[in-house]
């Protein structure tokens, strides 16, 4: 049987966690009652949601509102429910996947393009946009990129917009970044406002903009497997399901995880961990120069992209030769661009900095009435402890490490933190995973059966 993570959607994960494993200076014996010990905790221990309950979001949401929900529940991500009628019973014909914020900013992004065309022709329906999926020569047309199926453009209503004369050398971007000249408050007329952009569900962007995969537990799985998911496995977010109901019970993610260590102070095994230094455990993972950064005055869009080419959560914003840290940019705060275009309707000049002032998320604290706050610092011979204390104390996946001048060094996120607290026993994850993924394959094998009858 193949590995699981040969699967295209669960990469190979093996460098980064047998790195983190190589270098952690713990004792042999400690890792392996660590481990022994989260094998034996079964999901359902793990404590509930602050609501107490999750949150879901139906598939025929549109965008804008699905952002609002994210927003007002201050959550990442949500499951998302299957609208269909007489959808199987079980989980897989329940839920269509999850919603995550960084799915939203490829359909913002590829979707630039396409209201920088409705913009050229004064409006979407000028520029001949319906409401079907595009053809392959359409889209070659259009110069678009990424999925345009969500955008809603038909292959007629296409050869109508070229015939039209809005061909690429009217001025149609190549990519969302450059479409950014096109724009400006119109921006949100058109994304926003007209058709298809503002009908766009949150199903279609789960169906075309798939970030992760959506493998569920179930209560009386082990937490070291959602552990293991978490952190090697790169996902964000495990949701948890009854084994015999479809129902997601609970959610876990990796702050959860990262709160509930947390709570661990006290006891021996966590206490001794947590007085290392960063480098016993072999953080910062990545090298100075293997450190993602964006310059203050990049644009916003640019950063946005620049998280999507790279599947990350964030970037640290620097300046000068030396990369002093002035600030930081997550994937999250795409939400205000949705939610609050009266402070960014100018995307012809919006910097990465001006993105930033306009959030009070600069270096220095803005003294806490800004909308972000600033990134989480420390320095390279911080504690473990010290590092736990500050990542759980807010709601960030990262805490960039730098020098005495503010150089960025180095970034610990989330997923670090927990691979330094287990290692995968040989095997450990291989039938798991697989009877996952097996079930995936087979959910999409039968919505193509569908969609194809």
């Amino acid at each position: 049987m193949a590995r699981p993570e040969e699967n295209a959607k669960f990469p190979s994960c093996d460098a980064y966690f047998d790195t983190i494993q190589s270098k952690k200076k713990l004792p042999l014996a400690l890792q392996e009652s660590l481990t022994a010990a989260f094998a034996q905790i079964p999901v359902a221990s793990f404590p509930d949601v602050p609501s107490g309950r999750v949150t879901e979001i139906p598939g025929e949401t549109s965008v804008l509102d699905a952002v609002r929900i994210l927003s007002e529940h201050n959550i990442r991500a949500a499951p998302v429910l299957n609208p269909e009628p007489g959808a199987p019973a079980d989980w897989q014909g329940r839920y269509l996947g999850i919603i995550e914020y960084s799915a939203i900013i490829l359909w913002v992004l590829d979707n630039a393009d396409l209201a920088a065309v409705a913009l050229s022709a004064g409006s979407a329906t000028a520029a001949g946009v319906g409401m079907g999926a595009v053809g392959a020569v359409g889209v070659a047309a259009l110069g678009a990129t990424g999925p345009a199926a969500v955008a809603g453009l038909t292959a007629a209503a296409v050869g109508a917009a070229v015939a039209g004369g809005l061909t690429a050398e009217k001025g149609v971007a190549k990519d969302g970044v450059t479409a950014a000249d096109h724009l400006g408050e119109d921006f949100y007329k058109v994304l926003l406002q007209q058709e298809p952009f503002k009908s766009t569900t949150v199903r279609s962007i789960v169906e075309s903009y798939p970030w992760s995969p959506f493998v569920p537990v179930t209560l009386d799985s082990s937490m070291l497997a959602v552990l293991l998911l978490l952190s090697k496995y790169r996902l964000r977010n495990v949701p948890v399901i009854e084994p015999d109901k479809p129902v997601i019970k609970n959610f876990i993610t990796q702050t959860g995880v990262v709160k509930g260590l947390q709570q661990c102070k006290g006891r021996d095994w966590f206490d001794y961990i947590s007085a290392l230094p960063l480098s016993d455990m072999g953080l910062p993972f990545m090298s100075l120069d293997e450190v993602i950064t964006v310059n203050s005055d990049d644009l916003i869009l640019e950063a946005f992209k620049c998280m999507k080419d790279n599947k990350i959560g964030g970037v640290p914003v620097v300046e000068g030769p030396k990369r002093k840290l002035v600030g930081s940019v997550s994937i999250r705060d795409i939400r205000f661009l949705l939610l609050r275009p009266d402070l960014f309707s100018d995307f012809r000049h919006l910097t990465v900095l001006e993105f930033m002032n306009a959030l009070g998320s600069t270096l220095p604290d803005s003294g806490g009435n800004g909308l972000v706050k600033p990134p989480l610092t420390c320095a390279p011979d911080a504690s473990m402890g010290s590092v736990i204390d500050s990542i759980g104390s807010r709601i960030t996946h990262r805490i960039y490490v730098v020098d005495g001048d503010f150089e960025v060094v180095g970034v610990v996120t989330l997923r670090d933190v927990i691979s330094c607290f287990i290692h995968e026993p040989p095997g450990f994850c291989d039938s798991y995973l697989a009877s996952a993924m097996e079930k995936l394959e087979d959910k999409g094998d039968a919505d193509s059966s569908v969609e194809n009858s």
